[in-house]
């Protein structure tokens, strides 16, 4: 099979999988606190991970990464997984799932506009144009699109949604210093941050029950969510001819994860979250779409001259 077939199949199974993850948590949250969730999932994906670097021959790289930036991984450590998924699983269970999964998507839009402060990039008239699509369809879905009235069904719910795009951004920009191996980075993540896990779940609550239907629920968030998908979106892309042609299939995650949210969960997808997801998506398309049709209108025009 030609290496850009296999990088479909590898970001199609990735697709899937992570289409699946906003139904886990909801069906997760049912048995577990947000905090006990984040413990068993992140202690799930750290021993997937560590399979994965066994199994690769890179387990010794954890050692000489992780001394050679010690302070990196601590970032990255509080932004994901402590501050991330504990703000993100706290929004899934005050908020249907629809919703906090179409809010939470709104993070690709906001990480262009923090790394113009951030990274010191240009701020581009497509990322506003974008920002301002998005947002509108953010506040249709959370206000349940009772719009003129401006009533939240949960305000502290999408404040919540929307602080997890904040703490996803930060942690990609934190990432883009990042010079090591991706995954052995993502682990070294993991394992720095699930000290602070356990540490504030056991002063604040109790240890996740060993029911198994209960720890089944949060280990597939672990494998599906945090490790195993990771690794093979990391495959699509290095056997892909093009990163773009890749980047641009996400745009079926949050659709098909509506579906798994109707079909598993039972929710009757509201007309806002249709209307909302939809101006998401499109401020998403436009913020890929537009710097292209700059750059082929540049290159398709005629060149000014004295004739002309």
């Amino acid at each position: 099979m030609k290496s850009s077939n296999q990088a479909y199949l590898y970001a199609l199974a990735a697709i899937l999988l992570w289409s699946t993850v906003a139904t886990a948590f909801k069906l997760a949250l049912s048995h577990f606190t947000p905090l006990q969730l984040v413990f068993v999932a992140v202690s799930t994906s750290i021993v997937a991970l560590g399979v994965i670097l066994a199994a690769t021959g890179k387990l010794h790289l954890i050692k000489r990464q992780f001394a050679s930036r010690p302070w990196f991984y601590l970032q990255t450590g509080l932004l994901n997984p402590f501050l991330y998924y504990l703000v993100l699983f706290k929004a899934y269970a005050l908020l249907p799932a629809q919703q906090a999964l179409s809010l939470n998507y709104t993070w690709a839009i906001l990480l262009p506009l923090l790394a113009v402060p951030l990274l010191k990039q240009k701020l581009r008239k497509s990322d506003l144009t974008a920002a301002l699509v998005a947002y509108l369809g953010v506040f249709v879905i959370a206000t349940n699109g009772e719009v003129a009235s401006v009533r939240f069904e949960s305000a502290t719910g999408v404040l919540l949604a929307l602080t997890s795009t904040l703490l996803w951004s930060l942690y990609w920009i934190v990432n883009t210093k990042d010079e090591g191996d991706p995954v052995v980075s993502l682990l070294l993540s993991f394992l720095v941050g699930l000290p602070f896990i356990l540490v504030t779940l056991l002063l604040t609550q109790s240890l996740p029950s060993w029911d198994l239907k209960a720890l089944g629920a949060g280990i597939y968030v672990g494998l599906f969510e945090m490790g195993v998908t990771f690794v093979l979106w990391l495959v699509a892309l290095k056997k892909a001819d093009r990163t773009a042609s890749m980047s641009t299939l996400v745009f079926i995650t949050p659709v098909l994860s509506v579906g798994f949210i109707a079909w598993i969960l039972q929710e009757t997808i509201t007309p806002s979250t249709f209307i909302g997801l939809g101006l998401i998506l499109t401020a998403l398309a436009l913020q890929q779409l537009l710097p292209q049709l700059k750059r082929l209108r540049t290159k398709t025009a005629p060149a000014l001259t004295p004739e002309n």
